[in-house]
């Protein structure tokens, strides 16, 4: 018989480590439960979990490891929490077998005073000998005790989205591979979308592992991802970890907002930094400086208008110069300042931005301009963080832009949407589509009908408001403009008629007096083809009124096709018919 004399002592001895890991709801910090995790004997060949659980499994020796750790567990959480919510990890067919003579271990839950409904079964990623049906039904039965049940591992095997349908889980463990770089991978965004989707169809909560950063933190908030656990928020420990509720982790910060086309403003550069009055002695702003080696410059404020600017290296450099500390240090910093600082509005679009500081010369570029709000000082900002954030925007845009339009793609037009649906803003989706563009594309050849195509991706362009609008190339003849503008409806109106007028310089004579042309359709037919005209289906977004991305996508492809029902140049807005 084949025997581990490693996994032996641990079954015979039961000499196992619980370690617990703090799981928190991410809108707010509150301590949801604990994931107990078991080690093996310090120092010994399985100490690590996957070593030991690798060996059960091999020697055949699992649903007895399992029943271990699970005993082991419900003994240590009981003795070292109140009243929290226990993460119990159980294998499939551990689980099973409990599930056949739950009595005794319900018997010791209760000795130890600890109920069934504070206890989660976390089903790892291991398949059941059995088939689902049978698995199901040991999960039934132990529900009926008042155990709950979370899915492990969520994304990494395929079986997952299976089991999600059978078992109904009442909580979802997002894989940590999904979290770990999530705000530099945009795809893995949309499958937490997704993810987040099902869950709010499923009724369960998302429990997202592994996070580790605070970006990470805060786009999984944004997401809407309900729940998380990862060695930013708490790592294992043998004594539970409470503090979360309150904290600044769980504040999402404005300045982390995702990278969205069209949304980018001086606020998004904006640092907080501290002013100082126009009578505050120089010495303050010299101590300032030399206790904070980043900090670049000093705002001078004076009933909220900003009136000047202390420049770090300008400053610095004058109350080096011998004896001028001492001449300077008592008298009023606005001696020193710069009094006619570059100020922005905190709603200035960042390309705008970039064009006024290059103008500005090299003083805004190097040491920052002040950003204020309704004329009253804000905050300041550097030239460096500019060129970041446009070259991190360039590089996004040509990631996901259509190689004929330059447009942004399919990716930024669902952030576009999501983080206007996050920001709980109104808006308007407007879908646009040109009718009988492949007939045009078969008689006047490709060339003609990429012109066909740029020319409408400029007249979009055109009658948006470049700060408040977005616009977007889905592919081929296919365009969504995602719209904040309060005059959205004039604006799509004037689309019309000038695609109309700048349509026909398209065409032949021949074909614009005819008002159309004659060639073979899709059924092989020769049928006459009206001038291409352009059709636009919208959609208002109201507050509330779609929970998802997919819900207004879907929407728009529905008043799109009742706005190509109608006959030429079309806008339609509101439900198809």
């Amino acid at each position: 018989m084949l025997c581990c004399p490693e996994l032996d002592a641990v079954l015979a001895g039961g000499r196992l480590d619980v370690l617990l890991q703090p799981i928190f709801t991410l809108g707010n910090g509150r301590l949801l439960g604990y994931e107990a995790l078991v080690r093996g004997p310090r120092g010994s060949l399985v100490e690590s979990p996957l070593e030991l659980f690798a060996r059960a499994a091999h020697y055949g020796r699992l649903a007895e490891l399992d029943a271990l750790c699970r005993d082991s567990v419900l003994e240590a959480f009981a003795a070292r929490v109140d009243d929290a919510t226990l993460f119990l990890n159980m294998t499939p067919d551990g689980l099973m077998a409990w599930s056949a003579n739950a009595e005794p271990v319900l018997a010791r839950m209760a000795e130890l005073a600890l109920q069934p409904a504070r206890v989660v079964i976390e089903l790892t990623e291991f398949r059941p000998s059995a088939g689902y049906q049978e698995l199901k039904a040991a999960i039934e039965r132990l529900r009926a005790h008042g155990f709950r049940l979370a899915l492990d591992d969520m994304g990494e095997g395929f079986s997952n989205l299976r089991l999600w349908s059978e078992l109904k889980p009442e909580f979802v463990k997002l894989d940590k591979h999904f979290a770990y770089r999530l705000h530099q991978e945009p795809f893995k965004e949309q499958v937490v979308r997704s993810m987040v989707e099902l869950a709010r169809a499923s009724r369960a909560q998302l429990i997202a592992e592994g996070i580790e950063t605070l970006h990470e933190l805060r786009l999984l908030q944004r997401l809407g991802v309900g729940c998380g656990q990862g060695y930013l928020l708490g790592r294992p420990a043998p004594q539970p970890q409470e503090a979360g509720e309150g904290s600044m982790l769980f504040m999402p910060q404005q300045e982390e907002a995702p990278v969205v086309a069209g949304a980018l403003c001086a606020r998004t550069l904006c640092v907080g930094i501290d002013p100082l009055s126009p009578a505050s002695p120089s010495e303050d702003a010299y101590q300032r400086f030399i206790a904070d080696p980043e900090l670049f410059a000093i705002p001078v404020v004076e009933h909220g208008q900003a009136v000047g600017i202390l420049r770090r290296h300008a400053f610095l450099e004058s109350f080096a110069r011998p004896f001028n500390r001492e001449l300077f240090g008592k008298k009023p910093c606005a001696a020193l300042a710069d009094r006619q600082p570059m100020c922005v509005d905190a709603s200035l679009d960042l390309h705008e931005l970039s064009a006024r500081v290059a103008a500005s010369g090299r003083n805004a570029l190097i040491d920052g301009f002040v950003v204020t709000e309704h004329g009253r000082y804000l905050g300041v900002a550097t030239g460096f963080d500019l060129i970041r954030k446009i070259t991190e925007l360039q590089i996004s845009e040509a990631r996901y832009a259509n190689p004929l339009t330059g447009l942004p793609g399919n990716v930024p037009i669902t952030e576009a949407v999501a983080s206007r649906l996050q920001a709980m803003r109104d808006f308007v989706v407007a879908y646009a589509d040109l009718d009988h563009f492949k007939p045009f594309n078969d008689l006047y050849g490709y060339s003609e009908g990429d012109r066909l195509i740029c020319l409408l991706a400029r007249l979009l362009v055109e009658v948006c408001d470049p700060q408040l609008d977005f616009v977007g190339h889905v592919g081929g003849d296919d365009f969504v403009v995602v719209m904040e503008s309060g005059d959205w409806h004039a604006r799509l109106s004037r689309l019309l008629p000038m695609f109309e007028r700048e349509v026909r310089r398209c065409f032949s004579a021949e074909h614009v007096a005819a008002g159309g042309f004659r060639i073979a359709g899709r059924d092989g037919e020769t049928r006459f083809f009206a001038l291409t005209s352009v059709s636009v289906g919208v959609v208002e977004c109201t507050v509330g009124r779609y929970a998802s991305g997919d819900e207004v996508a879907r929407a728009a492809a529905c008043v799109k096709k009742a706005a190509k029902a109608v006959p030429g140049n079309s806008l339609w807005v509101g439900q198809a018919p």
